[in-house]
């Protein structure tokens, strides 16, 4: 594992955020949020809520320090969120996506999340899902209904979902309800995660405090995650980077622990810069993997569950930049023990899905669990033995020690180690074809588990009768 901070430093940049937390505040547009943090004891004047550290502290004792995430058919417990497990999934919202048959850039649609979630199904190293895609070939105010059906019929991993009002994740939760069995069945094995964030610097709209405040009422974890930028919505300093986006975190949890003690709280972020030269949000900088690799120190310090980012370019297209960009997060990502990390198969610097980086991600996440896997030392592995039987000049071949291990080295799927002439006969084909052969595949032949014809039949019920509130309506 690799460290950013100390844990003298982590305390530092937490103290430093509760300051923050005091002499500043953030604001909060939603009045139920603000009579619950008025009622635990912060100071509360109009919209701006400031929150003494001893209310941040209590919520830090009472939060859950691990989450864990099932099965969204059998049940089964998969995702334990804790401590340096690290878990990776793709990430949610792109405005667009590329078509892995036609190579062509458009909208998202029912039909690309449903096939992005179908390749996220299919592949090993890929451990949850997100929709990759904002359904746009519906009414917008009720495309979260539809992401999240395609999700759950393509899929059994745990689905982390993202939906656009209060409104919007109730019928999600219900959506999951039905499938699990009920809502004590859902709360006890939960596969859903739910997701919210502020807006950058120090605002919580109305949309996220509600999301937030209703996932600690039903007890499922939520993710709370600043999307900032060092020079744009945060300061210039990495330091003031943490301060910044630890504040908006923290507060955030404050609402879901002062709402329901005890509530799954997961802190994340998406620190990274702005790009000055081409003003966007740099998802391929070296800046977002040191930033969240210290997100992850500080974390682990806090022994508060960690929402992360990786396997993602600024690319436009899926070539050496992109490889580069994807394989660094990802094996930084890995090795810093970061929890739940998204937003693999993000291009563009995040407005467009690549279902082709998905599965290169996927080879390069089963190399980089190599990695952090170490190198086993005990008296059968230093082989003393073995090599006083072969001894110089032997072959170690066909000795039962060496197939009783081989297992050890991590088998490639994507990558080619073929010799040149075997390569060139089977077409010669670059990484990026060969991906994108495996996701076509994926897209005609893989078969999810499928959920059973009633609970299907509810869930489009549920989608079919989603109403769309416009924003500012009463709730």
């Amino acid at each position: 594992m690799m460290n950013v901070f100390s844990p003298a430093q982590c305390q530092e940049l937490v103290w430093a955020a509760e300051e923050a937390m005091w002499r500043t505040g953030t604001d909060f547009y939603d009045k139920e949020s603000l009579e619950i943090m008025k009622k635990a004891g912060c100071w509360v004047d109009g919209k701006r809520v400031r929150i003494p550290a001893h209310i941040t502290e209590a919520a830090l004792r009472s939060c859950q320090k691990h989450v864990v995430l099932c099965n969204s058919r059998t049940g089964a417990r998969e995702l334990f969120v804790e401590g340096n497990n690290s878990y990776f999934g793709s990430g949610p919202c792109t405005p667009f996506t590329r078509n892995p048959f036609t190579g062509e850039r458009h909208r998202a649609t029912r039909q690309s999340v449903g096939w992005a979630t179908k390749v996220l199904d299919a592949l090993p190293n890929i451990d949850y899902a997100m929709s990759l895609g904002i359904v746009q070939d519906v009414p917008l105010l009720i495309s979260d209904r539809h992401e999240f059906e395609q999700q759950i019929l393509h899929t059994e991993k745990p689905i982390i979902t993202v939906c656009v009002d209060q409104w919007g994740q109730e019928d999600c939760i219900k959506m999951a309800e039905i499938v699990a069995g009920g809502e004590e069945e859902l709360r006890r094995n939960p596969f859903i995660c739910l997701y919210a964030e502020p807006i950058s610097p120090g605002m919580h709209c109305r949309e996220a405090a509600q999301k937030l405040v209703m996932g600690a009422k039903k007890g499922l974890p939520t993710i709370y995650t600043p999307c900032i930028m060092a020079g744009g919505t945060a300061p210039a300093t990495m330091a003031g980077v943490m301060v910044q986006g630890l504040c908006e975190s923290l507060s955030g949890l404050v609402l879901s622990q002062c709402t329901r003690e005890g509530a799954p709280f997961i802190m994340g972020g998406v620190y990274t810069i702005l790009d000055m030269g081409s003003t966007i949000f740099s998802y391929g900088a070296p800046e977002l993997h040191l930033l969240l690799a210290g997100l992850a120190d500080v974390a682990h310090y806090l022994q508060i569950p960690m929402f992360g980012t990786a396997g993602c370019t600024d690319s436009c297209i899926i070539d050496e930049q992109a490889g580069i960009e994807a394989a660094l997060s990802i094996a930084m990502t890995n090795m810093s023990g970061a929890n739940l990390n998204h937003d693999t198969g993000y291009s563009e610097y995040g407005t467009t899905s690549n279902l082709d980086l998905v599965v290169v991600a996927d080879e390069v996440l089963g190399m980089a669990r190599r990695l952090t896997k170490g190198i086993r030392v005990d008296d059968e592995t230093l082989a003393l033995d073995i090599i006083e039987k072969v001894g110089p000049g032997g072959k170690f071949g066909a000795e039962e020690h060496t197939q009783n291990h081989m297992e050890e080295n991590y088998v490639p799927r994507l990558v080619n180690r073929a010799a040149r002439d075997i390569f060139e006969q089977a077409g010669g084909k670059t990484l990026t074809q060969v991906a994108n052969e495996k996701v076509r595949d994926i897209i005609n032949y893989h078969e999810p588990a499928p959920l059973p014809k009633e609970i299907a039949a509810k869930i489009r019920d549920i989608v079919e009768n989603a109403v769309g509130h416009m924003p500012g309506e009463d709730e």
